[in-house]
């Protein structure tokens, strides 16, 4: 597989998951131009991988957690045309998407990045504990370490703010029956 045919397929899924990852989509463009600009220098010994686009999502995500190791983020301009026109990708970006998730989103952008990486990886990848600690380069078990804090996380920042709702700030009427919060929990597999 020639490295332009490879890029055209997998760039509308690499943009989407770098931009799950960091919650900002012009930080996840300028992560996946750094990761196809290195993969298409060693594309001879990526390309005869049995699957490149798993090492290539592996270099996208050490490139997100090395960002904090760096002094400055180096920016550069592209046009309109080449990120948003008629020749950009076409595939609807989920991310991007403002309705019910933006507060999900939101959260997952304040887990600490390996904790975020392994639930992208998990419930919107689709990968198994496996395949996350090859990616992550760690043991299955901590993936599982990872995954079980940042939904602990996510419940307790769920809680907290299903508590603070303008009706439970009112004093309660003894005659109202109460109702325990439900609080939503993501099993794999299931989108995020």
């Amino acid at each position: 597989m020639r490295f332009e045919d490879f890029a055209a397929a997998r760039l509308p899924g690499l943009l989407r998951y770098a931009a799950l990852l960091c919650g900002d989509r012009e930080l996840a463009r300028d992560i996946v131009q750094d990761v196809l600009t290195k993969a298409l220098v060693r594309w001879k010994r990526i390309g005869a991988m049995d699957r490149p686009d798993a090492y290539v999502r592996t270099m996208v995500t050490n490139e997100f957690l090395s960002l904090r190791r760096r002094r400055a983020i180096r920016t550069v301009a592209l046009t309109h045309e080449a990120l948003d026109g008629r020749g950009a990708p076409s595939v609807p970006d989920h991310a991007a998407d403002p309705g019910a998730r933006e507060d999900l989103w939101h959260r997952l952008t304040e887990l600490p990045r390996r904790q975020r990486a392994v639930l992208v990886l998990r419930y919107y990848e689709g990968l198994t504990d496996n395949e996350i600690a090859e990616t992550l380069n760690c043991r299955p078990g901590t993936v599982r370490g990872y995954a079980s804090r940042a939904l602990a996380t996510l419940r307790v920042e769920m809680t907290r703010d299903s508590t603070k709702t303008p009706e439970s700030t009112r004093p309660s009427d003894p005659t109202e029956p109460t109702h325990p919060t439900r609080i939503p929990s993501l099993t794999q597999g299931d989108p995020a």
